[in-house]
């Protein structure tokens, strides 16, 4: 019951925020590799502002992260990571809310490679299917350890 009232309040968000698909200014993917990120990358952690736009996780790391909807309040991303993959580094500059639909052992790391989170060892691990509130996240790295594929939507408020 507590899954289906979350996820029904996740539509309404979405509804209520969103334009339909059809409105929205699409963009044509480049056909060209991704462009490496100028080295070194100096930011301020604490600061999403700092951030630079090529850690942006669709810029970054697009092969995980597909915008399923987009405007001048949200940006809806459907994130995949797959069995063994370790995404590029990337960051979320919009506080979100992440709805978990599939998920097991995971690692988060910072942009250093330093590990923030290993749920092998979180005695108070929530299991999927789940929703949880998100402030902007800074370039971070999630390593699946898991046989099945992380599946989740971040709906990631601009406004």
């Amino acid at each position: 019951m507590k899954v289906v009232f979350l996820v029904g309040m996740l539509m309404i968000l979405v509804v209520t925020c969103c334009k339909p698909k059809d409105q929205l200014k699409q963009e044509t993917p480049a056909a060209s590799a991704p462009t490496p990120l100028p080295q070194p990358t100096k930011y301020d952690s604490n600061n999403p502002a700092t951030w630079p736009d090529a850690l942006d996780a669709t810029v970054a790391a697009p092969q995980n992260h597909k915008v399923v909807l987009e405007n001048e309040r949200v940006r809806v991303l459907e994130v995949t990571v797959q069995p063994g993959e370790r995404e590029a580094v990337h960051g979320h500059k919009w506080p979100s809310v992440m709805y978990v639909m599939a998920e097991d052992l995971i690692r988060d790391y910072d942009s250093e490679g330093k590990l923030l989170y290993d749920s092998r060892t979180d005695k108070a691990r929530m299991k999927a299917p789940y929703t949880i509130w998100m402030p902007p996240q800074a370039p971070h790295s999630v390593e699946n350890l898991s046989q099945t594929p992380l599946r989740l939507l971040r709906i990631e408020l601009k406004q």
